[in-house]
């Protein structure tokens, strides 16, 4: 493991939706340097083979690792589910690895003992089951209600969202009997905190929204606090590549991140 507090912070997804994580982190920890990789060559990932993510994972990993970044974060559902264990043994000691599934298990073990929680994802994450695997593996005392939401993360990469089209798709999949009357509901796809508000609307203040990208943050924090790994110097740089360039995706970004963004081209798919 580097010792360096002042080494970025790589973060890494399919596309737009690991912005959230990206903004998480920036707003709890505003002095470390970000690192933020879209594979937008082969975005949405919740579609790709185990095989394919793990190829990719490890592809972005090399240059995270190649730019010094002493955390790697998997700011994307399909890719923690299929790529954490084996980045963080690819990876062994040069930088430490955060998913976005587990810290979600920690506060479903503090918090959500005996109730009944929704979780709406790609299909990649409803089918490898890894939610209920951890569940399982931890002993909690927990109603899981799963369901595949296909349509929203490449909706939102379109920059459908808060209008009346979106409305209506997130409407047609909350109302699914599957999700009926459950007590908190888990964002499992790193785009659909950019959904947040549209989903609490939907519910009306009565189901608790759990955003993956802020447990993240808050475990990133943690980690790097019991570390001794803060960076206590301001004025970070931020670094944004793509694999594959576009303006628009460059403009959604931009208007994500809420400040001036330059996305680079780093094709690593030769």
């Amino acid at each position: 493991m580097n010792n360096h507090s002042e080494n970025p912070i790589g973060i890494f997804d399919s596309g737009i939706g690991g912005l959230t994580v990206a903004h998480a982190i920036k707003d709890i920890l505003p002095h470390e340097h970000l690192i933020y990789f879209g594979d937008t060559a082969h975005l949405p990932y919740g579609d790709k083979s185990e095989a394919a993510i793990q190829a990719y994972s490890v592809k972005i990993t090399n240059v995270l690792l190649q730019k010094k970044c002493k955390v790697i974060v998997i700011a994307c559902h399909s890719a923690s589910s299929a790529s954490y264990e084996l980045l963080k043994e690819y990876v062994g000691k040069e930088a430490h690895v955060i998913n976005v599934i587990d810290p979600m298990m920690e506060i479903l073990a503090r918090n959500f003992q005996q109730t009944t929680v929704g979780i709406i994802g790609t299909k990649r994450t409803v089918q490898s089951n890894i939610y209920a695997k951890k569940l399982s593996a931890k002993n909690l005392d927990i109603d899981l209600r799963m369901l595949a939401t296909p349509l929203l993360a490449p909706m939102i990469e379109e920059g459908f969202f808060n209008n009346q089209i979106s409305r209506e798709i997130i409407t047609q999949y909350l109302s699914d009997p599957q999700l009926g009357n459950v007590d908190a509901l888990i964002l499992a796809c790193t785009h659909y905190p950019l959904i947040k508000k549209e989903i609490e609307e939907y519910y009306g203040g009565k189901t608790k929204i759990l955003d993956s990208s802020l447990a993240a943050a808050q475990s990133l924090y943690d980690y790097l606090s019991s570390q001794n790994l803060l960076n206590v110097h301001p004025h970070p740089s931020h670094q944004f590549f793509v694999s594959d360039y576009t303006e628009s995706f460059e403009a959604a970004t931009r208007m994500f991140f809420d400040e001036a963004v330059h996305l680079e081209s780093y094709p690593i798919w030769n």
